[in-house]
């Protein structure tokens, strides 16, 4: 699925959707969508067109956001968020979904869901004029991300009840290993937000660091007091809440803030997972397999309102449209937290809308779920193939072959210095 959805987003990106996030404005939520395949339009210098700002009186308050790169390094560039969104749904709905109904799903969800929200915070749209601050996602990818896996997750319904009730990981070396890349990672989509190696981005790239560490401290400070043993699993959720948290705020805001976001960011979403979880028939109806709901869109929630709290100006007059934007401990009231909250709102009803449209009428042609009888074998079912041949390079088990009441077995146990004291459980 997350395979697919890479390949499938980048060409609906650069056939339409590129446009429709950064392009001339068709709507005050919508870019005009069109091809972004031409050498002309690539090689040229990069710019988001609906990005100039103006006061009142018409005159110019920030100018044209245009990076010292080529058109085509920002196009990519903004890709890889729109992929990373997408994956990140399909977190929600691992499992159960049916192959089919995902690969029409991606690029209608890419087309009609996520560019909304990247053009009204990103592209120049209502919001971004009106002063919303999400320096790198924290609304546009990790709320968005997380209401709509939670959306799906809901519509095509639950796993099998034996899959909820063990669903064991599968290689946490192999997880640990992602986690580290994923920490490393991003350091680049916070460093990069400002399309440039200047203060912005280094203070972003601290503080992403900063938050992640910490949030990574807390979680697994409750995980012992609450559970009396450290969670590796749980440790690598605190790290992705902290770095998800702190996205929407990471240029703009001060290096000790992003320790409260970090303590608020480990704390937080824990309780709503491993406590309220528990409490919620709605959050125990809803199989949202890997958690994205409270990983990206609890702690992306989080983060966006914080900022509303925590923005320092100069920060903010180095990067945003509005120059006088300010957090509430600053002196700015409580105007900025306001608008924190009501782009949220946007974004929230935005994505259920959406997405439940979408699903529906996939529905019509496609079954949402897989097939019971494929749900009961697995990915084997789907794919024809297994992730582990453990009996041979693609050779599924069989018991008159593998098993002990194979004659050439037990004649191998016969022998001395045969295999001793070997236990296989069936």
């Amino acid at each position: 699925m997350a395979l697919y959805a890479f390949a499938a987003v980048l060409i609906c990106w650069v056939l339409l959707c590129y446009r429709l996030a950064f392009g001339d404005e068709l709507l005050p939520f919508w870019g005009k969508g069109a091809v972004s395949l031409g050498q002309s339009y690539l090689i040229k210098r990069a710019s988001i067109p609906e990005s100039t700002h103006h006061y009142a009186n018409e005159t110019i308050e920030s100018p044209m956001n245009q990076p010292f790169f080529p058109m085509a390094s920002l196009v990519y560039f903004q890709f890889t968020f729109a992929a990373i969104t997408t994956i990140l749904l399909a977190g929600s709905v691992l499992g159960r979904m049916n192959i089919k109904a995902w690969m029409a799903f991606v690029p209608l969800w890419l087309t009609f869901c996520y560019t909304v929200g990247a053009f009204s915070l990103w592209g120049g749209g209502f919001l971004y004029h009106w002063g919303v601050i999400d320096y790198s996602g924290g609304y546009v990818i990790h709320l968005a991300s997380g209401i709509s896996g939670f959306t799906a997750a809901y519509w095509v319904g639950p796993r099998l009840k034996t899959d909820r009730e063990r669903y064991v990981p599968n290689n946490i070396l192999l997880m640990l290993a992602g986690a580290g890349l994923l920490w490393m990672g991003w350091s680049g989509f916070n460093g990069g937000a400002p399309y440039a190696a200047n203060l912005v981005s280094s203070i972003a790239i601290l503080n992403t660091n900063i938050s992640a560490a910490t949030s990574l401290l807390v979680w697994t400070t409750l995980d012992v007091f609450y559970f009396g043993k450290p969670s590796v699993i749980g440790a690598v959720q605190g790290m992705i809440t902290g770095l998800a948290c702190i996205t929407p705020g990471a240029g703009v805001v001060q290096s000790w803030a992003a320790i409260v976001y970090g303590m608020l960011s480990g704390s937080i979403p824990w309780y709503s997972m491993m406590i309220l979880h528990k409490k919620s028939t709605l959050l125990q109806k809803v199989d949202d397999t890997l958690a994205v709901f409270y990983t990206h869109a609890v702690a992306g929630l989080l983060g966006g309102l914080l900022t509303g709290l925590f923005a320092e100006p100069d920060l903010c007059k180095m990067i945003l449209p509005v120059t006088n934007t300010k957090g509430a401990f600053y002196g700015g009231g409580g105007s900025q937290f306001a608008k924190q909250l009501v782009a949220a709102l946007f974004i929230i009803g935005w994505n259920i809308v959406s997405t439940t449209i979408i699903l529906l009428v996939i529905r019509i042609l496609i079954p949402l779920r897989m097939p019971e009888e494929q749900l009961m074998i697995g990915d084997d079912a789907v794919h024809g193939e297994e992730a582990y041949a453990l009996w041979g390079d693609g050779e599924k088990y069989d018991a008159t072959q593998h098993g002990w009441n194979n004659p050439a077995n037990v004649e191998m146990l016969a022998q001395p210095g045969g295999a001793r004291g070997v236990t296989i459980n069936l």
